[in-house]
């Protein structure tokens, strides 16, 4: 068979996903288990695997997801907890009393808050709480989504504590990063992923600074009384000054700490500068923007929700305890990631055994699970707990929080069991290492010479391509993230094809993999499930085509940008210091 009906078959189960989530609005618990049955079907059809190999695999692939699953299971249950107890409604209260020019409004809730809360929980929150609580500053709904969407980009390759590089690139390209280590090219898989992290920072922070200023520019552009660009700009202080408090700590924690941290330890303490700033005047403009009259409002710009001020936002206690489960969480973090405290060693210790040979098939091997290790138990389920101590939560409301987490959890696990079998279907389809894996295959009549289905599509592009993919490579994360709502199963979905994408063009694997975390980013802005969530509490359901219209012109401005840092970190053989 030839590489371009491989390379076409093999993108099928990925068009299934896109029409289906896209076109037929289906959504994600239903759409990927029917593009995970698809590339079965292909995988038994034309590559010829044995049934029993390809459910060996996607149950690798459900096993696999475990891990991510215990994450986002941890990172909703301390919202909902902070939710249940008052501390988020006093940590409004005080984001309100900020500063009434909505420019420092705009930044402090949908830039600096949203990168803290995606650090934290990741998975679609931040747009979700921080447009709400922009309407309740008096936003148009219509502006406080797009704003939430487009600034929720620079912190998501590293946010819920570094998953996406950790577990979507854990789960995409393990196999291959231990066939680095074996051959000697590598050191190890976490350094080799901290590397990624640390690459990621060099794409990320130009956009800090210039997506800040455009999406101001952009908004007032849009929706303000005077339909101008300059009345954004105006505040390009202020933004220097915001994005210079986030991503210095961003990128120091990245390259010195590791994924975990960087967006939730930068967005905390970005957070506190900012605030203390702002309500000292410093960097604020002049002048006070505000978008006017309500009844001067274009009807396009509300939906049936508008601005809720009925209800008015009150302290449920000091805004310091209301901070503290979160002050928490990023302290036992850092405490447990970095090198020279005994804790990383400690908790990596405790770990769940291997599941080895799933069905009898060599080399189909789940990785053992960390529980102490995983950010899900220590420190989000940890610091929940601890939360119910510290905010005096009553018991009904405690469990209210974990049954309303469950609630939530179905279709999470629904989805990203079946995106991650798919992934390791793909994985296993082709190019084949293990020698009695090989044998065994053989022995079926498989033809272990074939390509796998991510090398496949690589060969396919690589000779249409050629050596300007760095330039595209963030698109393919961003349709990725567009397509499944999720930088980690972006990762997860192409993180073989661009490794194999950058073997195939002799590139280094480090910055085309990091290109495709940055590209997973910036696909929050347009993903369906970002935007259908944020249209949701905002009450413009129905419209999310609208949003997606003008949300592509910063994501395809992020990927310019992306595509640039990509090429001259290559070009200047910035990361030649990496083996790979």
């Amino acid at each position: 068979m030839s590489t371009g009906f491989l390379a076409l078959v093999a993108l099928v189960p990925i068009l299934v996903a896109l029409v289906l989530m896209v076109w037929v609005r289906m959504g994600a618990m239903k759409a990927m288990p029917i593009a995970w049955l698809t590339c079965a079907v292909a995988a038994i059809a034309v590559w010829h695997l044995p049934a029993s190999y390809v459910v060996a695999l996607s149950l690798q692939g459900v096993l696999n997801a475990i891990s991510v699953l215990i994450i986002v299971f941890g990172a909703l249950l301390i919202l909902h907890t902070l939710q249940a107890s008052g501390g988020m409604e006093t940590i409004q209260y005080g984001m309100q009393k900020i500063s009434k020019d909505m420019r420092v409004q705009a930044i402090i809730v949908g830039f600096l808050y949203s990168a803290f809360i995606e650090g934290a929980a990741g998975f679609g929150t931040p747009a979700a709480l921080a447009a709400p609580l922009l309407l309740s500053l008096g936003f148009p709904p219509m502006a406080a989504a797009i704003i939430c969407l487009a600034f929720n980009s620079v912190p998501v390759t590293f946010g819920a504590v570094g998953t996406p590089i950790i577990t979507g690139f854990g789960a995409s390209i393990g196999n291959a990063i231990d066939s680095a280590i074996a051959a000697g090219a590598v050191v190890d898989k976490i350094g080799f992923l901290k590397a990624v992290g640390e690459t990621v920072t060099l794409m990320h922070i130009p956009m800090a600074f210039i997506i800040t200023i455009f999406m101001l520019g952009f908004i007032t552009r849009l929706f303000g009384p005077n339909r101008k660009w300059s009345d954004g700009f105006g505040a390009w202080k202020f933004c220097v000054f915001a994005s210079l408090a986030f991503s210095t700590p961003y990128f120091i924690l990245a390259w010195v700490v590791g994924p975990e941290t960087p967006s939730l330890v930068g967005g905390l303490l970005g957070l506190g500068i900012v605030m203390y700033g702002a309500k000292r005047g410093f960097c604020v403009p002049e002048d006070t923007w505000t978008f006017g009259d309500v009844k001067k409002w274009d009807p396009s710009w509300t939906g049936n929700v508008a601005f809720d001020t009925s209800k008015e936002i009150k302290p449920q206690m000091s805004q310091l305890m209301a901070w503290m489960p979160y002050i928490l969480i990023g302290a036992i973090l850092v405490i447990t990631r970095v090198e020279f405290l005994p804790f990383k060693a400690m908790f990596n210790k405790y770990a769940v055994i291997l599941v080895k040979d799933i069905l009898g098939w060599p080399g189909v091997t789940d990785n053992s699970i960390k529980f102490l290790y995983l950010p899900g138990t220590v420190p989000f389920i940890l610091v929940s707990l601890l939360t119910i101590s510290l905010h005096k939560m009553p018991g009904d409301k405690a469990a209210k929080a974990w049954t309303d987490t469950l609630k939530k959890m179905i279709p999470a696990t629904i989805s990203l069991c079946a995106a991650v079998a798919l992934v390791k279907i793909f994985q296993g389809s082709g190019n084949f290492t293990n020698q009695a894996l090989i044998a065994r295959l053989s022995e079926s009549g498989v033809d272990t010479k074939i390509l796998s289905m991510p090398r496949a599509m690589a060969e396919a592009i690589a000779g249409t391509v050629g050596p300007v993919w760095p330039l595209m490579a963030s698109y393919v994360g961003g349709l990725g993230a567009f397509i499944t709502g999720s930088n980690t199963v972006s990762d997860a979905l192409f993180g073989q094809f661009q490794w194999d994408m950058a073997t195939r063009l002799n590139l280094p694997q480090i910055t085309i993999l990091a290109a495709q975390a940055a590209g997973g980013a910036m696909g929050n802005m347009i993903c369906v499930h970002n935007v259908v969530s944020v249209c949701t509490v905002v009450g413009l359901l129905n419209r999310e085509g609208e949003i997606i219209k003008k949300t592509f012109i910063p994501f395809i401005i992020y990927g310019v940008v992306v595509g640039i840092a990509a090429y001259l970190v290559i070009a200047t053989g910035l990361r030649s210091f990496i083996a790979v």
